[in-house]
């Protein structure tokens, strides 16, 4: 299989994945690389760039530095989308690279929602904002 199709069956498999998860997925359109082109396009995840790649021997830091490259914006506050690399070998599962920062955002609970501007969910350094809870931890 040339890398040519390789790469939209592998587009293809992982805008399933995400339907698999919940999330309307499909392949965007392809117009070597730009903002209004990411790999897999999702409305519910469109606060986010994906970047697909189905190669054997991925060159990871060339995939990122494409990625960062090819998120546009988000409107209005013009900030760069987070992005995301999905790729995968033969035979192997996919796995998702991104920046730290990006993935500290995710595990705190600071995710855009549908293009807007970052929204936390719970307090700061995992503090609970529940009364009742902190008072059943003290006793």
């Amino acid at each position: 299989m040339n890398s040519r199709r390789k790469g939209k069956v592998g587009e293809r498999e992982f805008a399933a994945l995400l339907r698999e998860h919940g999330f309307d997925a499909r392949r965007g359109q392809q117009f070597s690389g730009s903002p209004d082109s990411p790999d897999v396009v999702s409305d519910a995840l469109a606060w986010l760039h994906v970047e697909v790649k189905r190669v054997q021997n991925l060159n990871l830091a060339d995939a990122c530095a494409q990625a960062e490259r090819d998120c546009g914006p988000v409107a209005p506050a013009g900030h760069k989308k987070p992005w995301v690399v999905a790729h995968r070998r033969n035979h192997a599962p996919w796995l998702i690279t991104m920046r730290a920062e990006t993935f500290f955002n995710f595990l705190r609970g600071e995710l855009p929602l549908q293009g807007h501007a970052p929204v936390a969910h719970g307090s700061e350094h995992g503090e609970s904002n529940n009364k009742t809870e902190q008072q059943e931890q003290s006793s």
